[in-house]
């Protein structure tokens, strides 16, 4: 989609001199904005980029044209910087980073949106006036014109000339090379590993939950969403959420199916324990449904926490359950004993890149080995608070072997009173067909359209 340029913009006159102060519309400012948050300082897309939409007066078509920009922006900026590498007469590792996530934005419009060439380029350049200050502004108006020549077309073709496949999908596909690998090893075929690259470059629709004695699955569809074909509780709505009001009232949430999946396959491996654990519970989705469905089963839940900022989040959506803020590696200090624990851990977030494209950029292969010590002890942790009899479950939005299947093994190596139970039982007949191994429930992108979600339950012996 194209947006209108200020009116009293000029680029430069025949000596490079401006006539009139920059004037970059709002929408691409406020792009860079969240943009150069998110990379440069650490920020989170999903946390900055709704906060300051909300903040401004945009319609909904800049809204949509911002977020698109940013999440784009961030999804496809390893094939933007090889692009723009080509074009750029020093390295482009060495060139100045609020110049280098402008030119993403101006490449992220010539190649992957609905913007004229000239107003790709205009547009941004005006941007690269305001930000970067005049001088940088001409560097980046060459860079930018310089791409233009050729079409996305045209340097697909040049990055498919690349022998090395790894190093060929990691251009093409905007994915550090050791995440293709870490799939690779999963999935043991390099074109259903491509069409899973293809499936995290491509926006999620919003996904609704239905939370039981609150709403249901038909109040989702009543206001024009569709069901999601493996979810009972869930439904995807081609709107804002936000403006509706089962979620304004808090009696649905927003939640990728595939989370909703791992808290009812939870649930009802759980139905006969007295007592359920939601031991990693923030920001609050899966402890949302779950105590939805524990309140309607007279199932007592608590959801822990360990930061307290996440804690007030989680006890906005749980329905007067319990909400502790503590390490769940000390959960045991409580002296208290549970039927069922869920233990989401923390984990690389390799199955959520289209939800939070920053993370391939954010996160290597040193932060897989502190992060597999942490849920292992986490493990360790739940188990010893469990109930003999009782159902443990581990999931991760991560299809990582070291985060997933080694993870499990490890713990019965460790804990032989752990026995592995049986998943089949509790998914749709769709997902039991599809090849799901019986010992857990693997989700995938690219086959399911939900988060790659790993969920493994195993029973502590009597």
């Amino acid at each position: 989609m194209e947006r209108e340029l200020p009116t009293e913009t000029f680029l430069s006159n025949s000596t490079g001199r401006n006539f009139k102060a920059p004037r970059p519309d709002a929408s691409r400012l406020m792009a860079f904005d969240v943009l150069h948050e998110v990379n440069r300082n650490a920020g989170y897309s999903n946390l900055l980029l709704p906060k300051a939409l909300s903040q401004s007066s945009l319609d909904e078509r800049d809204r949509a044209f911002v977020t698109e920009l940013v999440y784009g922006t961030l999804r496809m900026q390893g094939r933007h910087d090889w692009i723009l590498g080509q074009a750029s007469d020093r390295p482009w590792s060495d060139v100045d980073p609020a110049l280098v996530d402008v030119a993403r934005l101006g490449a992220h419009q010539l190649f992957e949106m609905r913007v004229p060439t000239h107003a790709a380029v205009s547009a941004t350049v005006e941007l690269g006036r305001k930000v970067l200050g005049e001088s940088k502004a001409s560097f980046l108006n060459a860079i930018l014109r310089e791409i233009s020549q050729k079409s996305l077309d045209q340097y697909v073709t040049e990055i498919s000339l690349i022998k090395d496949d790894f190093e060929r999908l990691e251009v093409l596909h905007s994915h550090p090379q050791w995440i293709i690998s870490a799939y690779m090893d999963q999935l043991g075929d390099l074109q259903e590993v491509e069409r899973l690259l293809i499936a995290n470059n491509n926006a999620p629709r919003p996904t609704l939950v239905s939370w039981p004695g609150l709403s249901t699955q038909q109040d989702l569809v009543e206001v024009g969403a569709v069901p999601t074909h493996y979810s009972s509780y869930g439904a995807v709505f081609d709107g804002s959420p936000a403006s509706l009001d089962l979620v304004i009232s808090r009696a649905a949430g927003v939640q990728d199916e595939g989370s909703q999946l791992v808290a009812d396959v939870f649930a009802q491996a759980s139905i006969n324990q007295n007592s359920w654990l939601d031991l990693c519970a923030g920001p609050g989705g899966k402890a949302a449904l779950l105590s939805a469905i524990a309140k309607n089963k007279g199932i007592s839940f608590v959801a822990n926490e360990i930061s307290e900022v996440r804690s007030k989040l989680v006890r906005q959506v749980v329905q007067g359950a319990i909400v502790t803020t503590s390490d769940a590696r000390e959960i045991a200090s409580t002296g208290k004993k549970y039927g069922a624990i869920l233990a989401d851990v923390p984990c690389t977030g390799l199955g959520a890149l289209r939800r939070r494209p920053e993370v391939r950029w954010r996160r290597t292969v040193a932060d897989l080995k502190s992060l597999v010590v942490l849920q292992s002890e986490i493990i360790d942790a739940a188990i010893s608070v469990l109930d003999p009899g009782g159902i443990f479950g581990y999931a991760t939005c991560s299809p990582h072997l070291s985060e997933t299947r080694i993870a499990i093994s490890e713990t019965l190596k460790r804990h032989p009173e752990m026995e592995v139970v049986d998943v089949s039982p509790f998914l749709h007949p769709d997902l039991r067909a599809s090849g799901v191994d019986r010992s857990s429930m693997t989700l995938w992108t690219h086959r399911h359209n939900t988060d790659a979600m790993f969920l493994s339950l195993m029973r502590k012996k009597k």
